[in-house]
């Protein structure tokens, strides 16, 4: 199976520069491709970079660089024309697939950009990268990342890697190929309902929930709701700030209760049942005054798909059955999924 791992870049001042200027620089020129490509029908990958590798080229962009920009804009459109098939943005006619249909894919400039060996090589034991830029290459630029995330690489990074720029950090994100665990027969199942009160309660017992996460929702819906008056420029920004800090607040928690989840299973050789919320809006009869946003990002859907992540390493396949009890240790919590 195919993970990715995280690296932070410790570039000084110039080689920040150089970056940032790389990405805005690949990615104006995939908007540019982007238009081309809307223009002619979205050719296939061959026939668009007949007609815009050279300008590519002439912008001053290497040849991989070019390539890559390229082949990322295919995939865009691909991964759009996919979506709408799928119905994700709407039925035939409506305003979102309307506009989807008639616009051409728009890059932001901090977007990622692809690099494969030629632009990016890894020095891991002097945790190191040298990597391609608009101005030039930059060698013995500085990387941080954990043992751990250190050990994968070094055993099993393949392929291509992402740059991508988040607050003004860079980070390669690398791409291992793992082989999975063999699958064991498991001794009995703990079923885990994910719900709204509690985030997940298994049948062992374990309730996910409490007072310092209540008063966290708490206090982030009264700095939301304190920022949204004020209408200002800077109460924006922050706002904006504050909603980055959430979701990493929000994978944080997803993270921590998936994960033990996953080792109470591990530990007692048992395997997992989790609620399947696939069609949950369609199959919940809304109330007539909804109840207010506590959940704070702390989706059910999310926290579903947390526990596959690290199962399949530890021979465990979660499986997903409808609730078929309601209530705070109904269905899946109470065996019955």
């Amino acid at each position: 199976m195919k993970i990715t791992v995280q690296v932070k870049l410790t570039p000084g001042a110039d080689q920040a520069l150089a970056l940032s200027e790389t990405l805005h620089a690949v990615n104006g020129a995939a908007n540019r491709v982007s238009e081309a490509a809307f223009e002619r029908g979205v050719p296939r990958e061959y026939e668009l970079r007949k007609h815009t590798y050279a300008d590519l080229k002439a912008e001053g962009l290497g040849a991989q660089a070019a390539q890559h920009v390229i082949k990322k804009t295919r995939d865009a459109y691909t991964t759009l024309h996919a979506n709408i098939r799928a119905g994700n943005l709407g039925k035939p006619g409506s305003k979102r697939r309307v506009k989807a249909e008639s616009e051409p894919v728009v890059f932001r400039p901090e977007a990622a950009q692809p690099y494969d060996g030629r632009c990016l090589s890894w020095q891991l034991d002097a945790q190191t990268v040298s990597i391609w830029t608009t101005a030039g290459r930059v060698k013995n630029l500085g990387s941080a990342c954990s043992a751990e995330a250190l050990k994968m690489l070094q055993e099993h990074r393949q392929g291509e890697s992402d740059l991508v720029e988040r607050d003004g950090v860079f980070y390669p994100l690398a791409t291992c190929e793992v082989a999975e665990a063999e699958q064991y027969e498991p001794e009995g199942f703990i079923g885990v309902e994910l719900g709204i009160a509690h985030i997940a309660t298994t049948s062992a017992g374990y309730q996910a929930a409490g007072r310092k996460l209540n008063r966290h929702r708490r206090r982030q819906l009264a700095l939301r709701a304190k920022l949204q008056k004020k209408r200002t420029t800077s109460a924006e920004r922050r706002l904006r700030a504050r909603a980055r800090k959430e979701a990493r607040h929000a994978k944080s928690t997803n993270h921590t209760i998936s994960e033990r989840i996953v080792t109470e299973a591990e530990r007692t050789g048992r395997g997992l049942v989790l609620e399947d919320l696939q069609g949950l809006r369609s199959r919940v009869r809304p109330a007539r005054r909804p109840p207010p946003p506590s959940n704070d990002g702390l989706r059910p859907r999310s926290l579903s798909d947390a526990p596959t992540g690290r199962a399949p390493f530890l021979g465990l396949r979660p499986a997903r059955r409808l609730p078929r009890l309601q209530g705070p240790a109904g269905g899946c919590a109470r065996g019955l999924c």
